[in-house]
């Protein structure tokens, strides 16, 4: 029954009108007398913006606010994969039956979130990391590793939220929610880097131009509250260093590649 009304609530409310009203809103003047209150309720890090509250002319120019240089340190170690985001390690673990991993009682299969079972091969046996943005976090997404882009597509269109309710009684949001995937190559092997829109604003804007990654390079933003999930190849990555709901930053460790000499 629960499960009923959280879904009829979000249907009623989640329509491209509605969308496209709020987003109009959150960049419009109109919205500036919210600023304050917004970043009061959800307890922003105003030391840390690139630059005064004051200066902010509408929600969205806050929601995408950038950081004042130095403030995020990237490990420079070349065996580590960091954080692309500010958020929550929601969960991560090793993919079940080679495309499964489960969360909040849902069942999600990698083959419908990158879209077919072309896309989702390389991962099969592989691992997963969920970070969640709430609507407190910076909302820039950066590279996690050095690395060429192989592709990139989009998938999906209206979106459910994405936050604790919303995982588990939507319809799995990870995977039909509207998202942006991007693949990188590193050490020969593959990373899925998959950005997933939240309910309403439901904006993914990519920023980086070019195939190469820079670790700690900024990819994207969102405009509101959301979630990454990356997903990585088989024997990619070892000695996961975050533990779930676990508070992470940009460019903090979360695991070390597995390193292999290369074949002459």
């Amino acid at each position: 029954m629960k499960t009923m009304l959280f879904r009829s609530c979000i249907e009623l409310t989640n329509h491209r009108l509605t969308s496209a009203m709020l987003r109009r809103f959150s960049r419009s003047k109109l919205s500036k007398p919210f600023i304050k209150p917004f970043a009061t309720t959800f307890k922003l890090k105003q030391s840390e913006m690139g630059k005064p509250l004051s200066a902010y002319e509408h929600l969205h120019d806050l929601f995408t606010r950038e950081l004042k240089p130095g403030v995020r340190v990237i490990d420079k170690n070349h065996q580590s994969m960091v954080s692309p985001v500010d958020g929550i390690m929601a969960q991560s673990g090793n993919l079940d039956n080679e495309t499964l991993f489960h969360v909040k009682g849902q069942t999600y299969n990698i083959v419908e979130m990158l879209g077919s079972q072309e896309a989702a091969k390389p991962y099969h046996n592989g691992y997963y990391f969920i970070l969640y943005l709430s609507p407190s976090h910076y909302h820039r997404i950066h590279s996690p590793v050095d690395g060429t882009i192989i592709r990139q597509w989009k998938l999906g269109g209206q979106s459910y939220p994405v936050n604790n309710m919303g995982l588990q009684y939507g319809k799995r949001p990870l995977s039909r929610n509207y998202r942006v995937i991007t693949e990188v190559e590193v050490d020969r092997k593959q990373l899925a880097i998959v950005k997933v829109g939240a309910m309403n604003i439901n904006t993914i804007e990519l920023t980086h131009k070019g195939s190469s990654l820079q670790k700690g390079e900024e990819m994207a933003y969102f405009s509101f509250g959301s979630t990454v999930v990356l997903l990585v190849e088989h024997e990619l990555v070892s000695d996961i260093d975050v533990l779930e709901n676990m508070e992470v930053v940009v460019g903090q460790k979360l695991a070390n590649f597995t390193r292999k000499e290369a074949t002459p």
